[in-house]
């Protein structure tokens, strides 16, 4: 990453995570009126599945798209958390409330991105936790806490 492209990723990763608590109130409103959790989460990939294709046609990667055995099993198992998200976020929003299922959703990604991180796991680039990181991950969760704490 250079410094001129930090703040567009900054804006992107800012409106990924707006869109996080959005796509599990519709995908659980949806799942409420259509009576099944799974149905909502089989229309939800359905539609990511055509943009995902889309996309791949657009940019001309769709060559590139195909299961190898040059590629480690565990870099193919990101579906497996995606479709466990989605699921489980359709089906626990509208029975414990959105808010409060992004607030654990939120402490599990500040857990396990400082571990991923830390151990430089996937191939992601090491930062190891510190002092400084702790409290900080520590604050983070706190506020999320306060901002989700209900009278």
């Amino acid at each position: 990453m250079t410094a001129n492209n930090a703040p567009a990723f900054a804006a992107i990763m800012l409106l990924t995570g707006i869109g996080i608590p959005v796509l599990a109130a519709l995908n659980a409103g949806l799942g409420l009126r259509l009576g099944h959790p799974m149905a909502a989460s089989v229309i939800l990939f359905s539609v990511a599945l055509l943009i995902a294709i889309g996309g791949a046609i657009w940019t001309g990667s769709m060559g590139q798209v195909r299961l190898s055995a040059e590629t480690p099993f565990h870099f193919h198992l990101g579906g497996v958390f995606v479709a466990f998200y989605v699921i489980a976020v359709t089906f626990i929003a509208p029975r414990f409330g959105v808010g409060n299922a992004i607030f654990f959703v939120l402490v599990g990604q500040l857990i396990s991105a400082a571990t991923i991180d830390h151990f430089g796991l996937f191939g992601a680039m090491r930062s190891a936790i510190d002092a400084k990181r702790i409290a900080g991950i520590s604050l983070m969760i706190a506020g999320v806490y306060l901002a989700r704490r209900t009278s």
